[in-house]
């Protein structure tokens, strides 16, 4: 009974998606779906608040303070994703029962990322994310775009878990466990016999820039942004940005944290690599899809940071920028959403000319969107940025942390366009948004906690020190 209470968030998500799914088949979906969606979402936050730390089922399941931090999050973006999501589904013809069931399982496949302290426990909770979210893609059956978008992310997806699995096979063969103190415990006594433990290191960094979506493993990810319905993406760009941080921190941190001196050379290159390529390429985009894919990309790198220390500092700054990420990028593609209406999806940088003649508070919200990426101060991305960049002065990575501030300035050439988009040019669109009350509300106040968080960043990050501390 003790290892059900400590999964209880994941059972409830699950029981959720159940739920629905028979919703879906007897109800039809409708405005119930949304309803019992994020009645579940609630009822999982809550139990997460409540959760005190512990462990279950023989270890592989491990309550701490990371679990404690990231699956409320976890929670509550996903909760702003399915607000944003749902006036999108009935103008696409998409089923709202079967989108939120596959919302809610790929969330507790996040959840037991988040409270994973096995090598097999991580990969059930990798595929339960990863295949919900190849279907979520492939959900609008009747869009050749969707279609061969969830194809590639599927091939591709199917080549990282090989990779990461792979690895992972060869950690269990050095070290006789699948528990991850196991491993590291194993790392320590091996001494300078750490050959095997290096090839499946090297798989695993593989498997899980693949699955980030890290440069040169990053050619899937702006189809797939742009092919999928505008829905989907929001949800595949949000969320499970924190599930990729539990991910690493718990394999490279808790697991292998002895070959940090190795790790920390690959993530370097991946990290450089992905903001260079990211910002560079993004300016050369008219579909504001695809730059937001890049867009992402670089921020991958800016991620991965954090990391290279190998410090409480650096991986709380990594947890930071994750949580700020996700709340950021869940608005921008909300804002996506918000333009959207029957018959038309807006999905190019054109489409948001002259937002703020239409309705000047959401104008000012996509301006607040656009400068958290852009980590332009006072939004929260310009913190975000700061600390991650502090992080790869501590690992003695001074032209790294200049090559990214350069990128960044380059990068922040496509941002400016879509600001002087909004503000300067004629508007194509006459009239006001058609979204409803419950996105507006949410897209509000998340706009809020990009300023809020912005300006009074010492809560979460000392929050994020405190979950990494132990």
């Amino acid at each position: 009974m003790q290892d059900v209470i400590v999964v209880l968030p994941e059972i409830l998500i699950a029981s959720g998606a159940c739920l629905l799914l028979l919703w879906q088949s007897y109800a039809g979906g409708g405005s119930g779906a949304i309803s019992l969606a994020l009645l579940t979402l609630l009822a999982a936050l809550i139990a997460s608040l409540a959760a005190e730390p512990a462990s279950a089922f023989g270890g592989a399941v491990q309550v701490d303070g990371l679990a404690g931090l990231l699956r409320p999050w976890m929670l509550v973006v996903m909760a702003l994703a399915l607000l944003y999501a749902h006036p999108d589904l009935a103008r696409r013809g998409m089923p709202a029962g079967e989108f939120h069931a596959l919302a809610l399982f790929a969330g507790s496949g996040m959840l037991v990322l988040a409270s994973a302290a096995s090598l097999l426990s991580l990969y059930l909770g990798l595929e339960l994310l990863s295949l919900s979210l190849y279907a979520m893609v492939a959900l609008r059956r009747d869009e050749p775009r969707a279609s061969e978008a969830a194809m590639k992310y599927f091939v591709l997806g199917a080549i990282a878990s090989g990779m990461l699995l792979y690895g992972m096979s060869m950690l269990y063969g050095a070290t006789a466990s699948l528990l991850l103190a196991d491993v590291a415990a194993a790392l320590q006594a091996a001494g300078e016999a750490r050959l095997g433990f290096l090839f499946g290191l090297a798989f695993v960094v593989v498997g899980v820039a693949f699955k980030l979506g890290a440069v040169p493993f990053h050619m899937w990810l702006p189809d797939v942004y742009q092919g999928a319905p505008t829905a989907s993406t929001l949800f595949v760009a949000s969320a499970p940005k924190l599930a990729a941080v539990a991910l690493l921190l718990r394999l490279l941190d808790d697991g292998l944290g002895g070959l940090q001196a190795d790790w920390r050379g690959m993530l370097a290159a991946l990290a450089i690599a992905s903001i260079a390529v990211g910002n560079v390429v993004a300016i050369a985009q008219t579909s504001l899809k695809r730059m937001l894919a890049y867009s992402t990309i670089a921020h991958i790198g800016f991620l991965l940071l954090g990391l290279l220390p190998g410090s409480a500092d650096g991986y709380a700054a990594t947890l930071f920028y994750a949580v700020t990420y996700a709340l950021t990028s869940a608005a921008a593609f909300g804002m996506l959403l918000l333009l959207s209406r029957s018959g038309f999806e807006a999905e190019r940088i054109s489409d948001f000319a002259g937002l703020f003649r239409r309705s000047p508070w959401f104008a000012f919200v996509m301006l607040l969107v656009v400068f958290s990426l852009a980590g332009v101060p006072p939004a929260v991305g310009f913190y975000a940025k700061l600390s991650v960049l502090r992080a790869a002065l501590q690992a003695d990575l001074l032209w790294i942390a200049v090559a990214a501030v350069l990128f960044s300035v380059i990068g922040a050439f496509y941002y400016l366009r879509l600001v002087k988009t909004m503000f300067f040019d004629e508007p194509v669109e006459q009239g006001g948004l058609e979204a409803g009350f419950g996105a507006r509300c949410a897209l509000s106040i998340n706009g809020w906690a990009l300023l809020g968080l912005g300006i009074y960043p010492a809560a979460l990050m000392a929050a994020c020190l405190a979950a990494v501390a132990g």
